[in-house]
């Protein structure tokens, strides 16, 4: 009955990848600063077109700096792994005796002694190649990034940015009334916040309901404050 109950059960573990991480990124400030600055410019501006304007440029700047900034995050990832690699590398070749006592705690650690410790060492440090992915694995916790890494990450977060940002100043492009066109974008954007923030939570492992009022309420926030300062000092 144990063995048939086992092979029953399934685990449903989410691992949240880097694209679902650029995807959040992107989304999240593409929906809550485009969004600000149609509000805020909707209290200081009588023009709807002005904000279409405005919010285009903003879109457009903002994609392009969060891409870059995607980009030489990932560029940066792969620059530390190769930099600690040759480092371990090193240290393997001219300090042996130190990186297999390094090897050794390592495995302690996981409740390995004796004779098991000893026979584990050995394979591990009989073999260059797997010794240095080993300590590169467990004693630095880096794993080697994928060289189209960088790309992939700005064009996904400057994406999402730019779908993010239209969202808001959707409104702005058919209807003329400012104040009706706020209206509009105000709904649009708090559906997509809430929808953003549960999906967002589903993959991540946290509570979508949670997620989703958390992502609403820092749009809600931001977009206040802009409107509020645009208003005052008009």
């Amino acid at each position: 009955m144990s063995n048939d109950h086992h092979s029953h059960h399934s685990e449903t573990h989410f691992t949240s990848t880097a694209v679902v991480r650029d995807i959040v990124i992107g989304m999240a400030d593409g929906l809550t600063v485009p969004f600000a600055l149609a509000a805020g410019l909707s209290a200081a501006v009588d023009s709807s077109a002005i904000i279409v304007t405005a919010g285009l440029a903003e879109v457009a700047a903002g994609s392009i700096a969060m891409g870059l900034g995607g980009y030489l995050a990932g560029k940066t990832d792969i620059e530390h792994y190769d930099s600690e690699l040759k480092r371990e590398a090193y240290e393997i070749k001219h300090l042996r005796e130190r990186e297999i006592s390094e090897v050794k705690e390592i495995l302690s650690e996981y409740g390995l002694k004796g004779s098991a410790l000893k026979t584990v060492v050995t394979s591990i440090t009989s073999n260059r190649e797997r010794w240095l992915k080993f300590m590169m694995k467990f004693e630095l916790n880096l794993e080697k990034p994928d060289p189209k890494r960088a790309m992939i990450s700005a064009s996904t977060i400057a994406t999402s940015y730019i779908v993010g940002g239209l969202i808001p100043l959707m409104p702005y492009f058919f209807i003329s009334d400012i104040m009706s066109a706020l209206k509009m974008s105000v709904i649009a954007t708090s559906i997509a916040l809430v929808l953003f923030g549960w999906i967002k939570g589903k993959f991540t492992g946290v509570n979508q309901g949670r997620s989703a009022m958390q992502t609403l309420l820092i749009g809600g926030i931001a977009s206040s404050a802009a409107f509020g300062l645009a208003h005052l000092f008009s």
